[in-house]
């Protein structure tokens, strides 16, 4: 079966680099799959799940926002955050969506309601993608 290379890279380095079959993302125009040969494109993320189709298994890995860039043979991914399923804290995220959740629920002058909803959106996507309920 044909595969495309595939890149996950954030500010802080690379945090995913293989071959696989099949990606699948949430672009802020919806879902996007993308397979070996795709036209060229580039697209904004949402905070979501990376789906690597790798025969008949899959992997996950949760960004936050960025950008993917699509070529026929290669793949790129240029994310703000990123944690392969594995690495991540499931009592870390569960903190920060508590946290988040409780900035919400103050609604204090000063607070940025928006910026703690991302918070509380990241914090799920993470808590979820540990948990393999994406």
């Amino acid at each position: 079966m044909k595969t495309v290379q595939v890149n996950v890279v954030t500010p802080d380095g690379p945090v995913y680099d293989a071959e696989v079959e099949m990606v699948s993302v949430k672009a802020q125009s919806g879902e996007l799959g993308i397979l070996p040969g795709h036209v060229p494109m580039v697209a904004p993320l949402k905070i979501g799940a990376v789906r690597l189709k790798k025969g008949s298994s899959t992997e996950l890995v949760a960004v936050s926002g960025g950008f993917i860039e699509v070529r026929p043979d290669n793949v790129t991914i240029l994310a703000q955050a990123a944690e392969a399923a594995e690495n991540i804290d499931l009592d870390r995220a569960q903190a920060s969506k508590e946290r988040a959740e409780r900035r919400l629920n103050q609604k204090t002058a000063d607070m940025d309601s928006h910026r703690a909803q991302l918070a509380l959106s990241r914090a799920i996507n993470r808590i979820d993608i540990k948990n393999n309920r994406i």
